[in-house]
């Protein structure tokens, strides 16, 4: 009787824990494929935290990955091989709500900017809530924040012609 019991547990168990662990998976398209990325595989990435306030609040500490890391663990180089029509290429981020945006590559390259663009795992140490993560993405120094994508399920590399 026990046995059954705990097989029981088991499989509610899987049933209700599969979607969300599938929500904490990352899609990262590029031309040599499709890769999926889990949330242990950000983790293993090396950690950033920044700061950055969020219309006109307080500041926020965001700690996460950068998405220049994350496409590196995709295969995508940057550096030296940063030019002539590689710089055609952008970085789609889509959201679990199909809301989308563009960031140029080379806006991730530290060999163009000093800039940071985060794919936040954390806020204030805590894991996202629902209605902002698994992933975001944060640009500390925009002025706007539309490309702060929340719910960061798909991050495709495009050419643009």
């Amino acid at each position: 009787m026990k046995r059954r019991f705990r097989l029981e547990v088991g499989l509610v168990l899987l049933i209700f824990t599969s979607p969300f662990l599938e929500c904490q998976q990352l899609m990262v398209q590029t031309g040599a494929g499709k890769q999926i990325l889990s949330r242990a595989d950000l983790e293993a990435l090396p950690q950033v935290k920044v700061t950055a306030s969020e219309h006109g609040s307080l500041p926020v500490n965001f700690e996460g990955v950068t998405l220049k890391s994350v496409l590196e663990k995709a295969g995508v180089t940057f550096g030296d091989s940063m030019k002539g029509k590689r710089l055609t290429n952008c970085l789609l981020v889509e959201a679990a709500d199909g809301y989308r945006v563009v960031i140029a590559l080379p806006e991730l390259d530290p060999a163009f900017t000093d800039k940071q663009t985060v794919l936040a795992l954390r806020r204030d140490g805590k894991p996202l809530g629902e209605k902002e993560g698994p992933y975001r993405i944060v640009i500390p120094d925009e002025k706007r924040m539309a490309r702060w994508v929340r719910q960061v399920t798909t991050l495709k590399v495009v050419d643009v012609e």
